[in-house]
């Protein structure tokens, strides 16, 4: 609207200001009557950027109704347009103004981490800051656009390489190898089941892996194979042999790679519409496309898609690792501004482009495609459920909205026929094809906490196995008690820095809303305390998949407790067939005179012999 013009308290206080406004690179931040910052901009010429917003008319409404509020500004020049691109990152990360694009619930990237001075190195997932190449023990490869792409690359490694997964205090103090050794997922070097030379040629082969030489691996496995195999040691032919159809079922299911297999390089694109934007990055590593991260902003000011840009890129890169190729889904003005800024941040030097060919061209308009249909896909199907998930890992504090959780819940009556549920959310809703049922058997009657660990043990034993989906978060209906064997269970799997764990306890007056959350974290639990607000939608989302679980664990142990009922005592007997129950309530007129019945009784009967007897006589009296 060519007619909007800032009201008269705005224009005096950016006429105070642009009286005294140096022609200079430098920083503005605008300011409300109370003191919160509305904005923070950048700009090569001072003088001449202030004065846009000074003009008497051809402001857009949106950038009119802020100026509209400012009450006083302030202005820090800088010697280049690189520094104050610095400082406008540094200064919206401090002041959280209302009008930028701010990334302030975006979390850092996850990592692999390898402790390869070691003496048998462990890969583990790590997020988190870096340490300087100076005091460095540690290896990185990432990062990763995920935790879920972090655990399918180890679920591979550990896989192929059956490499310890373990912490080093969980690994000194073995005596005997752990459930990961059983289902073929390690090696057991904390037992010397694998010599130390062996096991870090393993390593070897697990960073070339990361490292994207899968070609010179495999040509490397296959040699091996023919050494092995001439001299006629089958059992390591074999082992080669398997390790290669491995290798080549996870190259099937990766990433298409690029003809240059040396780039590093991260595509970044934006969609816009309805007042929010859509900033895709995708990820290639050593030419594979590792995948993608979106993110979902408001347009308050009603940007443009290279303005937008220009604004995201600072405060995405420089307080991370960028990758040596940004690949720009619109052109920048302030590109080579950026560079120099990414520079003198100590990134190294990164290239910024926009024109590209071949793959490089490729991977931006994938980029450009999945970020548009992202959005289209935020704008059509953005419901409740993802409200309430994203509600969640706010209350939690978690690293990432979670996209998939389970609930665990224990049924039984006075320790009778427990029965173990699990059903399975996410944010499309509950995936009732993943709900699961564990009969609980082997503890004493009534065990809650052992009837937690068998189910939580059976259940992710069997996904690691089958190489299934992993949750994000795993719920518990129960206290601080349950929260520890599970913890313990998890522990032992190797999923606790991969996976949040959560226990859900009913208050004092047992009333829906008056949950207390326990949430693992070291050294203690957290206890999470509803608050004023009982219809909170966390809360609600919980309790919706707590009772879910419930219900299907009441289902189950109705089902297991009806049928155990129904059945006759004997049949759980082993040596009574069909033929001999049958004798037996001929002979005895009942089951009621048949559990009466001493052993000398029961060996009177046809067909039952005094060890048989005897037997009978044990169970029906256990």
């Amino acid at each position: 609207m060519s007619d909007n013009t800032p009201p008269q308290p705005a224009r005096a206080a950016l006429a105070e200001l642009l009286a005294s406004a140096p022609a200079r690179p430098g920083v503005y931040v605008f300011y409300q009557a109370d003191g919160k910052a509305l904005y923070v901009g950048k700009a090569a010429n001072l003088r001449s950027r202030l004065a846009s917003y000074h003009r008497a008319t051809g402001l857009s409404p949106k950038t009119c109704l802020m100026v509209a509020k400012i009450h006083h500004a302030e202005i820090h020049q800088t010697r280049a347009e690189g520094e104050a691109l610095l400082l406008e990152n540094n200064l919206i990360k401090d002041k959280r103004p209302r009008y930028n694009i701010s990334l302030r619930d975006d979390k850092s990237y996850p990592y692999i981490r390898l402790s390869e001075h070691a003496a048998y190195p462990r890969f583990a997932f790590y997020r988190g800051r870096r340490a300087q190449p100076a005091k460095q023990q540690y290896r990185y490869y990432g990062p990763y656009p995920n935790a879920a792409a972090v655990r399918e690359m180890l679920g591979q490694i550990h896989k192929i390489f059956r490499l310890r997964q373990c912490s080093d205090a969980f690994f000194r103090n073995r005596a005997r190898p752990c459930l990961q050794y059983q289902i073929k997922r390690c090696s057991a070097p904390c037992v010397g089941r694998i010599r130390r030379r062996d096991y870090l040629d393993d390593v070897r082969q697990a960073k070339d892996l990361l490292a994207g030489r899968d070609t010179a691996l495999l040509d490397d496995l296959a040699g091996k194979m023919e050494h092995a195999s001439s001299r006629l040691d089958y059992e390591s032919a074999a082992r080669y042999r398997d390790r290669i159809a491995l290798l080549q079922r996870a190259r099937a299911g990766q990433y298409a790679a690029a003809a240059n297999a040396a780039t590093d390089a991260d595509a970044v694109a934006v969609a816009v519409g309805a007042g929010v934007a859509c900033f895709g990055v995708v990820h290639i590593r050593r030419g594979r496309n590792l995948g993608g991260r979106f993110h979902i902003r408001n347009n308050p000011l009603d940007l443009s898609a290279a303005e937008l840009l220009e604004a995201f890129l600072p405060q995405h890169y420089l307080g991370g690792a960028p990758p040596a190729e940004i690949l720009v889904s619109e052109p920048l003005a302030g590109r080579a501004a950026l560079q120099r800024a990414l520079a003198l941040a100590g990134k190294g030097k990164v290239a910024v482009k926009h024109r590209c060919r071949t793959h490089r061209a490729r991977w931006l308009e994938s980029a450009r495609v999945n970020t548009a249909d992202h959005l289209r896909r935020h704008l059509d199907q953005h419901s409740q459920l993802a409200a309430q998930f994203a509600a969640l890992g706010r209350l939690l504090s978690l690293d990432e909205t979670p996209s998939r959780i389970e609930c665990f819940d224990i049924s039984h009556t006075q320790g009778e026929r427990a029965v173990g549920a699990c059903v399975a959310c996410d944010s499309g809703g509950l995936i009732k094809s993943d709900y699961r049922r564990f009969n609980i058997s082997g503890i004493a009657r009534g065990d809650d906490y052992a009837a937690i660990g068998q189910t939580l043990a059976r259940r992710y034993k069997r996904v690691l196995q089958e190489d299934g989906k992993l949750p994000d978060l795993i719920i518990i209906d129960g206290g601080k008690g349950q929260l520890g064997v599970a913890a313990r269970v998890l522990e032992e799997l190797q999923l606790t820095d991969s996976v949040a764990l959560l226990a859900i306890s009913k208050g004092r007056a047992r009333r829906p809303g008056e949950e207390r959350l326990h949430l693992h974290a070291r050294p203690r639990p957290r206890l999470i305390k509803p608050g004023p607000n009982r219809a909170h939608s966390a809360f609600a989302l919980l309790q919706r998949i707590r009772d879910e679980a419930h219900r299907f664990a009441i289902g189950g142990h109705r089902q297991r407790r009806a049928k155990a009922r129904a059945e006759s005592p004997l049949q759980r007997i082993e040596g009574v067939g069909e033929k001999r129950r049958r004798n037996l309530l001929r002979h005895f007129g009942g089951m009621r005179e048949i559990t009466r019945a001493g052993i000398e009784d029961l060996a009177a009967a046809p067909g039952i012999s005094a060890a048989l007897a005897e037997r009978i006589y044990n169970r029906l009296h256990e």
